[in-house]
């Protein structure tokens, strides 16, 4: 019998759980790191291509590594790396950003962070493992606490087509979660992160070279918490920590806690972006934004809570 939601013991679900809410961090520091770029004139085509291209070079040695000379190992995976970076990588960062253009921050955030809704649907009907009372509680109560951290009760005009490219990012960011947990095709997390950059650069990098994706720059200096720094600054923190460290940590906790339980924990991005944001770019959160990350911790821990009534019917064997 295989499973990708397990319970695999109290030090790795600690270990797991210290992972993930590393990478919800790191990924939550994207948006400030990126936002006085975008205000100087980059594109955001520009700032996701460098971001993931860095991140791509840095964790490649490492993937290479953890390998050891199983290349076979590799060439079977392959289909999967490939999946892993166009979904995951390419396709969610592409979709957000197109998202935002016409869709305000908010909405475009909330659909996104629907993934872990698709990933339980997407367990429960392709793998069997039906979700617990404890897990759908713990889903509405992490649900409304991403209501209030993005402040959507003041109220937001809804654009068609940046919810679809929003829906797009959502349907990345699900194949994110079940794709990092899946052990199945023996592919170490580093090779598998290491992989999926390089192959999401690629695929962003093709879409600028035809244009699909405006791709512009400026020198000029930009500012953090008062701060004045050169362009380039933001860029390696954006490509060390945001894509290098952000996927690796994902990925290992992924395969510690399950996909299902890692998309929830990651929900926190939300709340690590709204303190990024005070701290960086001085945009203090309110006492509704406060009240809702306190709802995401304690969907959380709901639906961790009802993992362990998980039932799992057994599967033939898949890619994803």
């Amino acid at each position: 019998m295989t499973t990708l939601t397990r319970d695999t013991g109290r030090d790795a679900t600690t270990t797991g759980l210290a992972l993930a809410l590393t990478s919800a961090v790191a990924f939550g520091l994207s948006g400030s790191l990126a936002r006085p770029l975008l205000d100087s004139g980059w594109t955001a085509g520009s700032v996701v291509l460098i971001r993931i291209a860095i991140g791509a070079l840095v964790v490649l040695p490492f993937g290479l590594l953890a390998l050891r000379g199983r290349w076979g190992v590799l060439r079977r995976a392959a289909p999967t790396m490939f999946v892993y970076g166009g979904l995951a990588v390419a396709g969610a960062q592409f979709c957000y950003f197109s998202a935002v253009r016409t869709l305000e921050v908010g909405p475009a955030l909330l659909i996104e962070y629907t993934a872990p809704a698709a990933v339980v649907g997407w367990m429960w009907l392709v793998h069997g493992q039906r979700p617990g009372r404890l897990t759908v509680a713990g889903a509405v109560v992490a649900a409304l606490g991403l209501v209030l951290v993005l402040d959507l009760f003041a109220g937001a005009d809804v654009d068609l087509r940046g919810a679809a490219w929003a829906l797009g990012a959502m349907v990345g960011a699900a194949a994110y979660f079940v794709i990092s947990a899946d052990e199945r095709s023996g592919i170490p997390p580093l090779t598998l992160a290491a992989g999926g950059l390089a192959v999401g650069g690629l695929m962003l990098g093709l879409l600028g070279l035809v244009g699909l994706m405006p791709m512009e720059a400026t020198a000029e200096q930009i500012a953090y918490a008062g701060v004045e720094v050169g362009p380039w600054v933001a860029l390696l923190l954006l490509g060390l920590v945001t894509a290098a460290l952000a996927y690796s940590t994902g990925i290992a906790a992924s395969r510690r806690l399950g996909s299902r339980l890692a998309s929830f924990v990651a929900l926190s991005e939300v709340v690590a972006a709204v303190v990024w944001a005070w701290l960086l770019l001085d945009q203090l959160p309110g006492a509704v934004q406060f009240l809702g990350g306190a709802l995401i911790l304690a969907g959380v821990i709901g639906v961790k809570l009802g993992e362990r009534g998980v039932l799992v019917e057994p599967e033939e064997p898949v890619l994803v």
